[in-house]
């Protein structure tokens, strides 16, 4: 017989994008595991995720990735209490494989399912053991495809304050490593080049679109482009440390410029930064720096939390209505939000 605690158990699955994705979460928000099956190496040679790969990498590792989970969360599927998975947004195909075998999985025991949207994971992430920031915050997101800075009320919602206009803070990191000639993924690679540069030593545009709290990263990134041409590839490779440098400070000052106009504007004492551009050391290391200076409390979860995982969609599913059996049968996938 399981013990209570057990029972309460949450077993989340997460694919919108290349990460196959499984963990076990209690319902007060401690992570039992939080399992990542990466495919960086199969689409490094392509310089980005290649959707139908993915898809059908998701196949052949979601079942192993789950068991893993399980294991290492010394449960047994007997002992979930719940399923939860990522809905949307994200690729089409890879979200489809993941919501399909969490409806399997919830359905054979009979078990009520969580549709989670992705963003809202990484917005609730903070909320997790052991950091449990509880609410009212504002949450910084930016990842590979969406930046966003939102105000969270209540953990089962959140409120977007600015938005990126055009490329995402991730999608710039990618492609910027990819003018200077560095591997995929973009963001990690341009963080350890740039740990050998001097942030001063080109001067890149930080884009302010109208008086709101939106982002804009395009100008930017074509500014890194024509720069990269004036100094032809043989510069380029030369100068690739302070180039990285440079640009990495122009994004990082862009993000923590309109999060402390945010948290100055809403006057809100709690701060959480997530997404895959989270995992940033200078962004990190500012985001704290920037708590010091406003005496607000900073939760920066750790780097597998920030990254596409499934403890922060089981994070999210805590503070949702679940779906019973069989409501969630005809649930499909969405591709974006809104």
């Amino acid at each position: 017989m399981s013990e209570p605690g057990e029972a309460r158990s949450i077993l989340a699955i997460e694919t919108s994008c290349d990460d196959t994705c499984a963990a076990v979460v209690t319902r007060d928000g401690e992570v039992r595991s939080n399992v990542v099956a990466s495919q960086g190496l199969l689409h490094e040679r392509y310089g980005g995720v290649v959707p139908e790969i993915a898809a059908r990498r998701h196949l052949e590792a979601v079942s192993p990735t789950v068991d893993d989970a399980l294991e290492r969360g010394g449960v047994t599927l007997e002992e979930v209490g719940m399923v939860a998975v990522t809905a949307g947004p994200g690729l089409i195909g890879a979200l489809l494989v993941g919501l399909s075998s969490a409806k399997a999985l919830a359905a054979a025991r009979e078990l009520p399912l969580v549709a989670v949207d992705h963003l809202h994971g990484h917005v609730a992430a903070a909320t997790l053991a052991p950091q449990r920031l509880e609410a009212p915050y504002l949450c910084l997101v930016a990842s590979g495809g969406h930046t966003f800075v939102a105000r969270v009320d209540e953990p089962a919602r959140y409120g977007v304050l600015g938005r990126t206009l055009d490329d995402s803070a991730g999608e710039a990191f990618d492609k910027g490593a990819r003018m200077l000639g560095l591997s995929y993924p973009g963001g990690p690679a341009i963080d350890r080049v740039a740990s050998e540069g001097d942030p001063g030593a080109f001067a890149f545009p930080r884009a302010r679109p109208g008086t709101g709290l939106d982002f804009s990263f395009s100008g930017l990134k074509t500014a890194l482009l024509y720069r990269t041409r004036e100094l032809g590839e043989t510069e380029t490779q030369r100068r690739a440390a302070d180039l990285a440098a440079s640009y990495q400070r122009a994004i990082v000052d862009a993000l923590v410029t309109r999060t402390r106009e945010a948290l100055e504007h809403e006057g809100v004492a709690r701060l959480s930064i997530g997404g895959g551009v989270a995992a940033n050391s200078e962004l990190r290391r500012r985001a704290g720096e920037l708590g010091e200076e406003m005496g607000v409390r900073v939760s920066v979860p750790d780097p597998s939390l920030c990254t596409d995982n499934a403890a922060m969609i089981a994070g999210a599913a805590r503070f949702l209505e679940p779906i019973e059996f069989p409501g969630y049968l005809d649930l499909d996938a969405f591709a974006r939000t809104g």
